[in-house]
């Protein structure tokens, strides 16, 4: 099966069992509703295992995780798509998507602020906006890391060389990881170097 576009995953003991959008991959698992037990679902883009609610029938399904599905002719996504990107009211600057949230800062911190040229919240934004652009390296390499490290830790944390391929990881040595990942299942061993392909050089 093909990790390509695929956003989640479902594994079988061990063995992949589904791939694609939430709504295929809970639809897949409701299928095998007689090895529930033996399944784990994770979400591609963060490595973190689901606890999906299968109860009910398909379109209890649909209504539950269509939201996902990206089908022209479908009502159900037409629907979900157009509530969600209906705009809401409220305070700020709707035409940006701006979004209120409480800061907690220090007093000489607000002092600064308050300075600066079109107030608090633009130097704010203007600061995120530069930290952003100068860390974006590292938060990739941040956030695969912690994917790879929730998916390895969640299925193959007792598999031989876990530690050491888990040391690897942070160290950023992709052969290193192949090496001790190397007696695995064949389909944790790709999904866990798909998750960790943001460390590895292009």
């Amino acid at each position: 099966m093909s990790l390509t576009n695929a956003s989640h995953i479902a594994f079988r003991d061990r063995q992949l069992l589904a791939t694609g959008n939430l709504l295929a991959v809970a639809t897949a698992v409701k299928r095998e509703s007689a090895s529930l037990a033996s399944i784990l679902v994770f979400a591609l883009d963060s490595g973190r295992q689901l606890d999906l609610d299968l109860s009910g029938s398909d379109a209890d399904l649909q209504q539950r995780y269509g939201e996902v599905v990206e089908s022209a002719d479908s009502s159900a996504s037409a629907a979900n798509i157009a509530a969600a990107a209906k705009p809401g009211r409220g305070r700020g600057r709707p035409k940006l998507g701006v979004v209120g949230r409480e800061v907690t800062l220090l007093p000489r911190h607000w002092q600064w602020l308050d300075t600066q040229s079109g107030g608090a919240s633009a130097a704010l934004r203007r600061l995120v906006e530069q930290a952003a652009k100068e860390n974006s390296a590292k938060d990739a390499i941040r956030q695969s890391q912690d994917s790879a490290h929730r998916f390895m830790t969640a299925i193959a944390g007792d598999l031989r060389g876990f530690e050491e391929a888990i040391r690897a990881l942070f160290a950023c040595d992709k052969e290193s990881i192949k090496r001790h990942m190397a007696s695995w299942p064949a389909d944790i061993r790709a999904c866990a170097l798909h998750l960790a392909s943001g460390i590895f050089p292009k």
